[in-house]
């Protein structure tokens, strides 16, 4: 860390810090990938000034999510009850002993998005553990009740009745957005466990109502620029109902679930569609977060260069799309993609987000083509389009390998699936650890082992990255994409 903040690593000698000098603790809970966790270290920690107040009235933590998920998901609880909201990064208020009492996700440097200022929260909290203490402990008594009820529902065993099933779906059904796919409104998570249970209803119950509900869904997804149009793999989510603008990050166990989704929803469906998003979701995978020498998954790539971009690596403007395609291929790849001089990024509106705007027989019909030589041409130009953005600065992968995730991607075995991956796919992404000890295995009723991180032994070399924006391009591995390949994902 390069911060002027004096950091303490999660563990006693942190609490008996706090607990020796009678301070709160102030916990910052983030990831490599988390593009707001990079602004709040850019904006608050990095001043000397928040550094400085910082140092004088807490004890600061600082943990990596994808380390230790255990930490987090137990303060994402206790400020999901103080404030309503949870993310990252995740800002908490603690007592000496641990036990929040306030707390939020990102906090600006000045009073702005209606949320009060890092500064203005940071004194306030000071002042208030220290002239009003027996309020703040009997906060820290409410927040840890809900913290207690929320785990009191963890990890129980038992059968799931088809009430629950029911339930659930009745919930769905509510949630549900029959114009665009998905749940709820802005900003939009694809939710995969939940759309894996509604295909499994479905493949035994056949109703058409669920059916309807997979096929909107999984299509606007992979239509959307919450997918990668021309890498393969889903962005992390979308900040809006449209699954347009997504949040950039790329994360494995995302794509893993979501793989599953695509892969059932074609066991269930016969659609073609969904096979072909599953084998590019897999190609991304392989091209991208395999590590070819051990085996096993990298966790993630980051959705920025630097501090000052925002996706700029997978976005386009129109002046960039014309320079390395054809006169020809643009026509129709600016329709499909609907790339114009005014995109729809706010950091920079020349910037277009690739989504499949037109269909083919649209896109035919407004030029004058053949439905074969519009797909001709769009292979052609995602093709160039790809070449060309494998030339920019990359963002960063986060060469971590996590057993958890891990095991959400290896492959399915199945008659139907098997076909699905390559067999160099399979041979490379089964990890190859040079040793197992018996805790490294999860039980049956926790899929990532608590209090602990684990890793595959042989990639102990590899160190968790920094929280810090990676200047350094990425190499990547070489292009196994085939024009076969888009002009099947182009038949939609």
């Amino acid at each position: 860390m390069h911060q002027p903040i004096q950091w303490h690593e999660w563990g006693e000698e942190a609490f008996a810090a706090a607990r020796r000098e009678n301070k709160p603790m102030l916990l910052d809970i983030g990831a490599v990938w988390c593009h707001w966790c990079h602004v709040m270290d850019r904006e608050s920690y990095d001043d000397p000034a928040i550094a400085a107040i910082v140092n004088e009235h807490f004890i600061a933590v600082k943990v990596d999510r994808d380390e230790r998920p255990d930490i987090d998901s137990r303060y994402q609880v206790a400020v999901q009850a103080v404030s309503g909201q949870g993310g990252w990064p995740l800002t908490a208020f603690l007592t000496p002993d641990g036990k929040p009492f306030y707390g939020g996700t990102y906090f600006p440097p000045d009073d702005h998005y209606g949320r009060p200022s890092f500064r203005r929260v940071l004194l306030s909290i000071a002042n208030a553990y220290n002239e009003k203490n027996a309020d703040v402990n009997e906060q820290a008594k409410m927040v840890e009740n809900a913290i207690a009820q929320a785990e009191s529902f963890a990890g129980r065993d038992g059968q799931v009745s088809d009430k629950i099933i029911t339930a659930i779906q009745e919930s769905a059904f509510k949630m549900f957005d029959p114009q665009n796919g998905g749940f709820g409104s802005a900003p939009k998570f694809p939710h995969p466990s939940v759309l894996d249970l509604l295909i499994e209803k479905f493949s035994r119950t056949r109703e058409e109502n669920l059916r309807g509900l997979i096929s909107i869904s999984l299509e606007h997804m992979a239509n959307g620029g919450v997918y990668d149009q021309l890498a393969g793999g889903f962005h992390r989510y979308s900040v809006d109902e449209h699954w347009v603008v997504p949040h950039f990050e790329k994360m494995c166990y995302d794509n893993s679930e979501l793989l599953k989704n695509y892969v059932h929803a074609y066991q269930a469906t016969d659609s073609e569609f969904f096979a072909h998003i599953a084998r590019d979701i897999i190609r991304w995978m392989d091209e991208w977060l395999s590590d070819r020498e051990r085996g096993g998954f990298y966790a993630s790539q980051d959705a920025d260069i630097n501090m000052d971009d925002d996706g700029d690596y997978f976005t386009w403007t129109l002046a960039e799309a014309q320079a390395v395609i054809t006169e020809d291929e643009a026509k129709v790849a600016t329709l499909r993609y609907d790339i114009n001089e005014i995109g729809e990024m706010h950091h920079n509106p020349a910037k277009n987000v690739l989504y499949v705007r037109a269909s083919i027989g649209e896109i035919a019909k407004r030029t004058n083509l053949t439905p074969d030589n519009v797909i001709d041409l769009l292979a052609s130009a995602t093709t160039k389009m790809y070449d060309a953005r494998l030339k920019r600065p990359t963002p960063f992968i986060d060469k971590t390998v996590y057993v958890g995730w891990n095991s959400l991607c290896l492959p399915m075995p199945g008659k139907q699936t098997m076909p699905m991956y390559p067999a160099t796919v399979i041979e490379r992404r089964t990890p190859r650890p040079r040793e197992f000890r018996p805790d490294f295995f999860m039980s049956s009723r926790t899929l990532i082992p608590p209090l602990h991180t684990v890793k595959f032994p042989a990639c102990s070399t590899i160190t968790p990255s920094p929280r810090l924006p990676a200047s350094t391009p990425t190499k990547q591995p070489p292009i196994s994409a085939t024009t076969k390949l888009r002009k099947k994902l182009l038949m939609r």
